[in-house]
């Protein structure tokens, strides 16, 4: 029973090492395979958007909920616009006495013109009686001098010339006076077109005010948590909620000093999530940290150097994002692949593998 049993024991231990054989060679080999083929493990990241409110106010209404998809453009919470509707209706009103001001300046400025016209034509008349006077003088004077008329009559007419060259002097002054009262009543209208215009603006001001009041989405993104409810009062700047923008979708993750200096800028990179390992995402390295991480206090030996790990940023494209956006989930962990040795090509396992496009409704 001896030998068997030594037999058997030496039939296992040969089959063992066989199989420990077999297993190194098969990593040995895929390791020399995958040759300049480094990688990290990191999170799926996306870039964060507060949305808050431009104005202090009471929140009104929460139109989303934490995970929700939501598209550019789309409405996400309502602020209270009761004050900011009556100073609206408020300047408003001051609009409609802004345009009654314009047209009683109008008015006054019509009349002012008016009374120019008449006075005009009184300058005309006096010209006219002034030049009669004269002509009468004249003939007064010769008749005179000839014995024909007593000089107590030129004396007449010739009062009668002074009399009315002092109208017309008269008249022409009113005309001036009424050249400035127009140039009075035209400022009035320019001032009150003026007062018009800044209560325009003062309505389209406050209009964009309520507008704010719905805050929007700014990019196709997904609720990430509501920081304010219904009914709580918030400052100016004050967030309402947390968005994450999935056109700017990227992984994080980390890679050793020795080889994180052969990593360039726009080398491609493989991202397999843990979630989901049959696919395999495209990306690009957009940022390499020109700082280290977790970087001792002093580095004077090679095992220390080691430590050194730098951030790398592995962002994924946004087409591809665009049509992949409603299944794009963030903090998801998974490993980033780099290929150092770009002429070896990926390994078959690999290869860029992605999921069915979601077809899209038509409406």
């Amino acid at each position: 029973m001896t030998k068997p049993r030594k037999w058997l024991i030496q039939a296992l231990a040969v089959l063992v090492v066989g199989l420990a054989a077999g297993i190194a060679w098969q990593q040995y080999a895929s390791r020399d395979r995958e040759a300049g083929l480094v990688s990290g493990n990191g999170r799926i990241e996306a870039v964060e958007i507060d949305v808050a409110a431009r104005a202090a106010g009471r929140v009104e209404e929460i139109l989303v909920r934490e995970g929700d998809f939501v598209t550019a453009g789309q409405a996400l919470a309502l602020m209270d616009t009761e004050v900011l509707a009556a100073q609206l209706r408020q300047a408003e009103a001051q609009l409609q006495q802004a345009h009654s001001a314009v047209a009683t300046a109008a008015s006054h400025l019509a009349q002012r013109e008016s009374d120019k016209a008449a006075a005009q034509a009184e300058v005309a008349q006096r010209d006219v009686e002034l030049r009669t006077a004269r002509t009468h003088l004249a003939r007064s004077m010769a008749l005179s001098n000839k014995g024909f008329l007593s000089p107590q009559a030129v004396d007449d007419e010739r009062a009668r010339v002074e009399s009315a060259g002092a109208t017309v002097r008269a008249a022409r002054a009113q005309v001036a006076a009424m050249q400035s009262a127009i140039a009075s009543a035209r400022s009035q209208v320019a001032g009150a077109q003026s007062s018009t215009a800044a209560a325009q603006a003062n309505i389209e001001r406050i209009q964009a005010d309520i507008d704010d009041t719905t805050l929007k989405s700014p990019r196709d993104g997904r609720v990430q948590f509501i920081v304010a409810r219904p009914g709580e009062v918030i400052p100016a700047g004050g967030r309402v909620l947390n968005m994450v923008d999935l056109s700017d979708v990227y992984m994080t993750f980390f890679l050793p000093t020795a080889v994180a200096g052969s990593v360039a800028i726009g080398s491609e990179v493989r991202i397999v999530l843990d979630a989901a390992p049959q696919y395999v995402i495209p990306a690009s390295v957009s940022f390499i940290s020109d700082v280290a991480q977790f970087t001792p206090k002093t580095v004077e030996t090679a095992s220390e150097r080691e430590k050194l790990m730098f951030r790398v940023r592995a962002q994924i494209p946004p087409d591809l994002l665009r049509k992949h956006i409603k299944q794009v989930k963030t903090g998801l962990p998974g490993t980033a692949y780099v290929l150092l040795n770009t002429g070896a090509g990926w390994p078959a396992r690999l290869q860029v593998k992605l999921p069915d496009a979601p077809a899209r409704s038509s409406r």
